[in-house]
């Protein structure tokens, strides 16, 4: 017997005023009760019929909450949040915390980080994938929505490989251009290097 596929469901929807503006913020999931839903900010004039302007940010709480400065994380958030402000765009925020490892092992990687080892290693030294992120979520939000066609903020080829073979057609890559840090250059490094991210 093939087990029933559920569909994501939308489970929540406010008006979110922010430092960068007002949002709708959308809260999705798979059961009614979720606890860690994946959440929308979506610009309230979004329009539908054109190129969407999108990010998809996956969670990280030391880097967004905390503005760690061993990631650019929380300084890509920010460029996104403004940028789908100008363009009316959205934000898809995942959860899934340290490339899809969770929290405690991304603490445990970043003592391994350290010690001199990159950020890729490191998840491999600890049994882990170096990227255990999905994007297939996203594609069910942005099929909610009803967006077809989008213009995808991302340095990440594996987001855009994430649309092949898809009903969606991303019209143009953005790239979000940050500028290193002493405490992130060898992280953004590894990110060009080993990760395969669009980074001058």
């Amino acid at each position: 017997m093939i087990p029933e596929i559920t569909p994501i469901t939308l489970l929540e929807e406010i008006t979110l005023p922010t430092d960068w503006g007002t949002f709708k913020m959308l809260a999705f999931g798979y059961e009614q009760q979720e606890k860690m839903p994946h959440l929308a900010i979506v610009h309230p004039e979004l329009d539908v019929n054109k190129p969407v302007t999108v990010r998809i940010h996956s969670e990280c709480i030391t880097g967004d909450l905390f503005h760690s400065k061993k990631c650019d994380c929380g300084h890509q958030l920010d460029y996104s949040m403004r940028q789908i402000l100008d363009d009316r765009g959205i934000v898809i925020y995942l959860r899934q915390e340290g490339r899809g490892i969770g929290i405690i092992n991304k603490m445990k990687a970043y003592n391994l980080q350290d010690k001199g080892i990159d950020t890729h290693q490191a998840n491999l030294d600890l049994g882990l994938a170096a990227d255990a992120r999905n994007y297939s979520v996203a594609l069910e939000i942005l099929d909610h929505l009803k967006i077809k066609e989008l213009k995808l903020l991302t340095n990440n080829p594996e987001k855009l490989n994430a649309f092949e073979h898809t009903n969606f057609t991303v019209v143009e890559r953005l790239p979000i251009l940050m500028d290193a840090s002493e405490e992130n250059a060898k992280y953004l490094q590894t990110k060009k290097s080993k990760f395969g991210h669009l980074i001058d």
